[in-house]
């Protein structure tokens, strides 16, 4: 099943200036690896690195279990490889068993934190709202915001993807200053496309891509617009990367699978 980009594609509304911002790639690890194999992967990525050319504006982050932030941490010391954090709560402190807090990442020196992943929405039944909250305190601490959005099939079936996440969007970030946006990047998921047998196709990231830096440049301005970094998170992987990424509003990606090996995530940030 191949679902069809939209008629309303935006990209000819958004004057494109790539050069004003960052490119990332990012790996999210999810609840995968033990101690061992997360201090070997980050190694062999280390490793893989030294013949990267990054240059300043391309970064590259691994977010590994909360369980591993303070070793990985420590061993990407020296190295091309940043770190953060998969969740966190949105209180400094409390009766939250099971929980990790802002200030704990602070004083680890995690600098990022991914926030509104469709698994937290999905299975932890996270809102729009309570991201919110996360977000205001990620930001509170100095800290960056890998803030996802994105839309579940049935929603893409419908044609109401646009509208979800401009929901998702304005309620989470449109009250932050354009200060505090600069410590914020974007991560489009299309939910429909992972694990659905639904393919999604560059054009199609493209599109909502677009259709998100409309959104900032509609609520702040264009030149805040052309410095936000948006990345793609819908089953990257080596064989599609340079495809995406070429797409002049696609500026990394938000690694899932492909990211707990090596050599793929290697592969794709060669395409960066």
């Amino acid at each position: 099943m191949q679902i069809k980009v939209s008629d309303t594609f935006l990209q000819p509304l958004i004057k494109i200036n790539r050069t004003m911002r960052a490119k990332i790639v990012a790996g999210n690890w999810k609840m995968n690896k033990t101690a061992q194999e997360a201090l070997t992967l980050t190694q062999e990525i280390i490793e893989g690195l030294k013949n990267v050319e990054l240059g300043a504006n391309k970064q590259v982050i691994v977010c590994p279990p909360s369980l591993y932030l303070s070793s990985v941490k420590n061993t990407t010391e020296n190295s091309k490889l940043q770190v953060g954090a998969q969740n966190c709560h949105q209180n400094d402190f409390g009766a939250y068993t099971g929980e990790i807090s802002v200030p704990m990442l602070q004083s680890l020196d995690i600098p990022y934190v991914i926030l509104g992943h469709s698994e937290r929405r999905t299975y932890f039944g996270e809102t729009d709202e309570q991201i919110k909250e996360k977000v205001d305190k990620v930001l509170a601490y100095d800290l960056k915001v890998i803030y996802c959005c994105g839309e579940l099939l049935a929603v893409r079936e419908t044609g109401a993807y646009f509208d979800l996440v401009k929901q998702q969007i304005s309620t989470a970030l449109f009250h932050l200053t354009p200060t505090q946006l600069q410590n914020v990047v974007i991560a489009y998921e299309p939910v429909w496309a992972i694990g659905t047998g639904v393919t999604a196709s560059p054009e199609q990231a493209e599109e909502m891509h677009a259709h998100i830096r409309h959104l900032i440049a509609e609520q702040y301005n264009q030149e805040i617009a052309d410095q936000m970094t948006i990345l793609y998170g819908g089953s990257c992987k080596p064989s599609n990367a340079a495809s995406l990424f070429s797409k002049p509003n696609v500026d990394g990606g938000l690694i899932g699978g492909a990211a707990l090996k090596a050599d793929s995530f290697l592969g794709i940030i060669a395409c960066m």
